[in-house]
């Protein structure tokens, strides 16, 4: 039996679109002084630049960094600006799979992030069960 999916492509395309504009992108991709501090860790100009990339990928639109995924052109220039880092340096952090996956790890653990689990499932259908029941008429 096939899944049933919540949204259409284009709801998931909508919600996990990134901002087109400078003022959005400044808003949700401007590193603070704690930020930095955490990517300056990092060895290499390419693994700042990498673990920066995934930060912004996690904070919004709140998805981690997809495998081959290119990073708007607009995200990367921002983040070169604030690292003082050429955005050209990005497909070099983008061959190394391990990399990446280390410093997502990283990232969950220092952002307090944590994976879907059944139970997290199981509370949120029981918070929004009495909601749902209250109409038969969908948002209110």
């Amino acid at each position: 039996m096939p899944r049933r999916r919540l949204l259409t492509a284009a709801e998931r395309d909508s919600l996990l679109s990134f901002p087109e504009t400078d003022d959005t992108l400044i808003q949700h991709y401007t590193f603070s002084e704690s930020d930095l501090s955490a990517i300056r860790q990092r060895r290499g100009l390419h693994n700042r630049f990498g673990f920066a990339v995934q930060l912004c990928y996690l904070r919004y639109p709140g998805i981690a960094l997809p495998t081959n995924a290119e990073p708007p052109a607009s995200l990367l220039t921002l983040i070169g600006q604030q690292l003082g880092i050429g955005p050209e340096i990005w497909p070099r952090y983008a061959k190394r799979p391990e990399t990446r996956r280390e410093h997502l790890v990283e990232l969950q653990a220092w952002l307090n992030l944590s994976s879907l689990s059944s139970d997290d499932y199981r509370r949120f259908i029981d918070s929004i069960v009495d909601l749902a029941q209250q109409t038969d008429r969908g948002i209110v």
